[in-house]
């Protein structure tokens, strides 16, 4: 495909002041949907990430038990959707996880640069995918889109799903290196056009990370593809989202977009550490008169 003469066909230009404003007039007051029933619904959405340097096998396997006994500590709750790691530490979380539901991501590609060769991108992903992950996470060569090399950004998205197959490939755009709401747009509809299954925000390693302006032009990129093509892709804001309020925001955009369908684990996540525990909490101060801090996670 041309990607440049496709690009052409659509309208990508953004004004990031109108953006602004139509964010902040969805997201100005969550109030009303503060509420336990949607702190329960957003923890089913989460990513549950690890991404460290210092991860280890041993790490990881404490970490997938806290998933396997989640709901036998709190079992009005749903699990979270998935696990995400590096690579090599996927066949670890395989061996151990007991969950039914809860899936395996991997991040892939030279996370979370992407600056490594295309074919070293397309052998870590099939290596992931080999040792149990059934979904990846890639980085798009931010620097390539910025130097308006959009084919090659194309190619290589391409080329990760054509190993994904029907592993489902979520696609990071690093929104907040991208300068503005125009690229975010542009990297959007190339993503989407070279076969994502999702849009995610960011890798969590830059600032800044997610926010509800990309997320606006990202969920909207998606509902016009949707009404192009009849095909439903999911989005995953990630990077920051660490308290109830900032993930209701997320929540509000989402629901506001592109509505009440995509509010599930199917096309709608959150990569983050720091929320569960956030969510828990206030889901517990909400529902009684807890004082103790959970800390489960």
């Amino acid at each position: 495909m041309d990607i440049n003469k496709l690009l052409a066909s659509f309208r990508t230009e953004v004004n990031d002041s109108v953006i602004e404003k139509d964010v902040k007039k969805i997201t100005g007051n969550i109030s009303a949907i503060y509420t336990v029933q949607t702190l329960k619904q957003i923890f089913g959405f989460i990513d549950l990430t690890t991404l460290n340097n210092t991860d280890t096998p041993e790490r990881v396997k404490q970490f997938t038990e806290k998933v396997n006994n989640f709901n036998t500590h709190f079992p009005d709750m749903p699990n979270v959707a998935s696990i995400c790691v590096y690579p090599t530490l996927v066949k670890h979380v395989k061996q151990n996880l007991k969950t039914e539901n809860v899936k395996i991501t991997s991040v892939a590609g030279g996370f979370p640069s992407a600056q490594t060769f295309l074919d070293l991108k397309l052998i870590e992903t099939q290596r992931a995918i080999e040792n149990g992950a059934n979904e990846i996470d890639m980085v798009i060569s931010g620097g390539t889109l910025l130097s308006g090399d959009y084919q090659t950004v194309y190619d290589e998205i391409k080329a990760v799903k054509d190993v994904c197959g029907d592993i489902h490939l979520k696609v990071i755009l690093e929104s907040g290196s991208l300068e503005n709401l125009t690229n975010v747009k542009i990297a959007s509809v190339i993503a989407l056009e070279a076969g994502a299954d999702f849009l995610k925000t960011s890798t969590g390693k830059m600032t800044p990370a997610a926010s509800p302006e990309a997320v606006y032009v990202m969920a909207e990129t998606i509902k016009s593809y949707f009404e192009k093509t009849g095909k439903k892709t999911g989005i995953k804001p990630a990077g920051g989202i660490s308290d109830s309020e900032t993930a209701l925001k997320y929540f509000a955009l989402i629901k506001a977009v592109l509505g009440d369908n995509w509010l599930n684990s199917e096309f709608f996540r959150i990569g983050t550490n720091n929320l569960p525990n956030k969510l828990l909490n206030d889901i517990s101060k909400m529902s009684s008169e807890q004082k103790e801090e959970i800390l489960y996670f």
